[in-house]
């Protein structure tokens, strides 16, 4: 089987609009929630979110395209143009042939619903833009990136739940691992941060009000975020021959089905995904160095989670380091796992494990270095990154440092 590396990364997210910016955000531990600037907010309990603020999307799309771009498509354009950038990549010929993109995405074009909804139902008007439907669709992302840098290969959406991010990367690799392909765009993007977003979620009763303390015995709840995270994703000896900088390898995947709740989490399908990722990338758990966790901030996530590591890793579990950066930048739901690969690049690459922020009280079910409040520099070899889904869809990836 061939090998798999990362060679561009980009991000657009609360904590930053590239990778530099979240990469510095994380490792001071700044917090990208604060209250949501939203129309209609006062109608809603939840009034938090991280979201990315001061966006102006005049200033990198002209007219024509906002009509095209909901607000997630647009987050996963200027992730994937940076990511490209830093590749060096031009894709022609053959390479185009043999390259595509595959997206994570849970809501798709949410906000392009929620205004059209309101123009509907709200304010009785009887037409839409006739763009509303190739606008909100859940592949646009995916369709207007393949079209921007002419991938003619493989190119779908993956859409998950809070594990789409994960499932899409994970399908890339295996592309280019398999020979399908030489080359990926892969990650995922959200934006649900609209009224009729953060009202759905409320209906769950899963929604904190005033932070994100993953693993802290005083956690009520997660958070909503919003942005993008986009790599590209290239066969080893191809971006070895052309001098590609690496950022990373990815060495291992896996994915399970709880097959028990719609939105409890099981320990069990959650084991079976770690387990199989360690399996795929040949690891023994002795040598992961760090797990990203789903780490949500709810009470039945957590301890689940924390539960299945200790059931994995055994022993090891108590030098293990573990970390939620949801405390910094918010459940990004479809999105999340691409912006938290960034923090698995951070540690292999700088040795600086992102913290679990506002971390107050140890709870005896998460009674793992949970790397509370301050960064930490750490050396590392190979890390893992969780993504458990509603739905009990599971998606863990493995990389390693090259």
């Amino acid at each position: 089987m061939r090998r798999v590396v990362i060679t561009g990364a980009g991000t657009v997210n609360a904590l930053g609009g590239d990778v530099a910016e979240t990469w510095a955000a994380m490792a001071e531990g700044r917090c990208g929630i604060g209250p949501l600037d939203i129309r209609d907010v006062d109608r809603l309990s939840v009034k938090i979110g991280a979201q990315v603020r001061g966006y102006d999307e005049t200033a990198h799309f002209n007219r024509q395209q906002i009509a095209l771009y909901d607000r997630f498509t647009q987050f996963a354009l200027l992730a994937a143009e940076q990511a490209v950038s830093q590749a060096g990549i031009t894709f022609s010929g053959e390479l185009a042939q043999r390259s595509g993109v595959v997206m994570g995405t849970s809501g798709g074009g949410l906000q392009t619903q929620d205004d059209n909804y309101r123009a509907v139902y709200e304010e009785g008007k009887n037409r839409v833009h006739p763009f509303v439907v190739p606008k909100l669709m859940n592949n646009a992302a995916a369709s207007h990136i393949s079209m921007q840098y002419n991938l003619q290969g493989p190119s779908f959406t993956v859409a998950t739940a809070c594990a789409s991010s994960n499932h899409a990367m994970g399908q890339a690799f295996q592309m280019i691992r398999s020979g399908l392909a030489d080359v990926m765009l892969t990650g995922g993007s959200e934006s649900m941060l609209c009224f009729g977003g953060v009202k759905a979620w409320e209906g769950l009763r899963v929604m904190s009000r005033d932070a994100c303390r993953p693993f802290s015995a005083n956690r009520n709840g997660m958070v909503q975020g919003e942005g993008a995270g986009m790599f590209v994703f290239e066969e080893y000896e191809r971006a070895k021959a052309r001098g590609a900088e690496i950022l990373a390898e990815v060495a291992g995947f896996a994915m399970s089905s709880d097959a028990a709740d719609i939105v409890m989490p099981s320990k069990k399908g959650a084991a079976r995904a770690i387990a199989g990722a360690l399996r795929d990338a040949r690891l023994d758990p002795s040598e992961i160095g760090y797990v990203n966790a789903h780490g949500t901030g709810t009470a039945a996530n957590d301890k689940t989670e924390c539960a299945a590591v200790a059931d994995v890793f055994g022993h090891h579990a108590n030098d293990l380091m573990i970390s939620s950066t949801k405390s910094m930048h918010g459940h990004l739901i479809g999105g999340t796992g691409a912006v938290e690969l960034l923090a698995c690049i951070m540690a292999l690459r700088d040795g600086v494990i992102a913290p679990t922020i506002n971390y107050e009280e140890p709870d005896p079910e998460c009674a793992l270095d949970v790397v509370p409040n301050e960064a930490r520099e750490a050396k590392v070899g190979v890390v893992l990154s969780n993504a458990f889904a509603f739905g009990g869809l599971n998606a863990v990836l493995a990389l390693s440092a090259i």
